[in-house]
């Protein structure tokens, strides 16, 4: 995260030359002490705060698309007219101001109020909403249904103890104690309650019953819907090795889970982490920055070389071990004690602490339960709707025809739950909106983040512009002559317009 952007450019309200912006630029200044963004599209000026509201990213180093523009640091979509955040990861809007030419000279003047465009006018039918999982599609789901004008109940229930927080946070800045606890809610209980969401926390739904259109909790009591998503997200899959259930044995999934960690890591002197995974890399930088040793085991010869390739595989491994992080590929973990991490090679690495981050699992088992089509996560067509009319999946549960390539796909990135949970609701409330963003997610790996677009199982090539080494590049992977996702380092205007590209494309 970073703080607020510094005031850079001109002062607005002192008016700039007309010259100084053409159709499709973008001008970065201030108005009474807030920075805005001034942007021409045609004929037609916007001025709108020039900061992202999800972590305060330039957006005058993002992309005009449209009457729109994207944030550079993780793709998150603002209104020029209106000043909406139309696409997650941001929620709330930026500011918007009045715009004023007079002679050769354009003034930004005072700020104005602009309405949320309503993309749907709510089905009169659905009268009560319930959402299964308060993680990022539940959560993006039930803004969106009050956004679109939905007026009746939402219900949204969850295991977990916590109204909805921000999870790629528990495994970067907040591990790494750099983000305080303040930062990770997605939002303050009153905004629930001013909004009408109620929010049972800590209670688990255990089945569904598709005729009479109820839920059936633990406990066994009913919540009766119209209109049901489904957000259960995925679970870690756990250790099956002896001594897997020690009490210094952690995985990280929930802010509980990181609260736990951070707790461990005071006293902690070296952490073993089993598994190379994004999760598991972004532990160990994490845990790194708290002066913690960090062993890292992994059965492949380099790491995440699977989503992203040699060369990016590499260049992670790079920066891992140039900030103290000791690998160990090509074996894997056989049995934990109190002492050590005991690897297949006979080698024992000494360990009080020891974290696993070998994936994750779908939770898929209400879904299942109900006969909804199960098939490597819940089968949903272009609307994200399952197979039982008036239910829908959305998150790292889903299962979708992905218009890009061509196939089903199934993701666990927390930028699509967002964007899955949005589209359902509206979806939800009439509309026919396909799901058709290009996945994009960033990982961070101590000063360095990788943003990917798209989506990329297995590719025949790699073509890679720059140099992964000196961690400025693109990498873009093919199959079949066809551009399936891209890779950037210190590159985000080029990420940006790759998931244009990737956007437009259809198969």
């Amino acid at each position: 995260m970073s703080n607020e952007q510094q005031l850079a450019g001109p002062d607005f309200t002192q008016g700039v030359a007309t010259s100084e912006i053409s159709d499709g630029s973008m001008l970065l200044g201030h108005v009474d002490g807030e920075a805005v963004l001034l942007a021409k599209r045609g004929t037609e000026l916007f001025a709108i705060g020039a900061t992202c509201t999800h972590y305060n990213g330039p957006l005058a180093e993002g992309l005009i698309v449209d009457d729109t523009v994207r944030c550079p640091w993780h793709h998150a979509c603002f209104s020029l007219r209106t000043g909406e955040a139309i696409r997650a990861p941001a929620l709330n809007p930026v500011s918007c101001f009045r715009v004023e030419e007079s002679g050769s000279k354009i003034f930004v003047r005072e700020k104005i109020e602009r309405s949320p465009v309503q993309q749907v006018k709510p089905d009169s039918h659905v009268r009560s909403v319930v959402i299964v999982g308060g993680g990022a599609a539940g959560n993006a789901a039930a803004e969106m249904l009050r956004r679109q004008g939905f007026a009746g109940a939402i219900t949204m229930v969850t295991a977990d103890d916590a109204l909805p927080y921000d999870r790629p946070n528990l495994s970067k800045d907040y591990l790494a104690g750099n983000a305080s606890e303040d930062w990770i809610p997605l939002r303050t209980p009153e905004f629930y309650n001013e909004h009408k969401i109620e929010v049972r926390l800590g209670t688990r739904a255990t089945s569904i019953d598709t005729v009479e259109r109820t839920i059936v909790l633990a406990d066994g009591s009913h919540i009766a819907f119209d209109a049901l998503l489904l957000a259960t997200g995925a679970s870690p899959v756990h250790l099956d090795i002896p001594g897997a259930d020690l009490p210094h044995v952690h995985y990280l999934r929930t802010l509980d889970d990181s609260r736990a960690l951070i707790a461990k890591a005071k006293d902690a002197k070296r952490v073993v982490v089993i598994g190379a995974s994004f999760i598991g890399l972004e532990t160990a930088a994490s845990l790194r920055a708290r002066k913690l040793d960090v062993h890292v085991i992994g059965p492949q010869s380099r790491p995440l070389e699977r989503v992203l390739g040699a060369e990016l595989g590499d260049m992670v491994r790079a920066i891992h071990e140039k900030n103290g992080v000791v690998f160990h590929f090509g074996t894997t973990a056989t049995a934990i004690d109190k002492e050590a991490v005991t690897l297949k090679t006979g080698e024992r690495i000494a360990a009080d602490l020891v974290v696993a981050g070998i994936g994750v699992r779908p939770d898929v088992a209400i879904a299942q339960g109900a006969g909804l089509t199960v098939d490597n996560g819940i089968v949903v067509d272009e609307y994200l709707q399952t197979s039982a009319p008036g239910i829908y999946a959305a998150g790292d549960i889903a299962r979708w025809p992905d218009i890009h390539s061509g196939r089903p796909i199934r993701v666990e990135h927390w930028v699509v739950a967002e964007r899955q949970g949005q589209t359902a609701a509206i979806n939800i409330l009439g509309g026919r909106q396909p799901f058709d963003a290009a996945p994009f997610f960033w990982s961070q790996h101590f000063d360095v983040t990788v943003s990917y677009v798209g989506h990329a199982e297995k590719w025949d090539k790699i073509e890679i512009d720059g140099d992964p080494a000196a961690h400025d590049c693109k990498v873009t992977y093919y199959q079949d002559g066809r551009k399936l996702a891209v890779a950037t380092v210190s590159r985000d205007l080029e990420s940006l317009r790759a998931e244009v590209e990737l956007e437009r494309t259809r198969v």
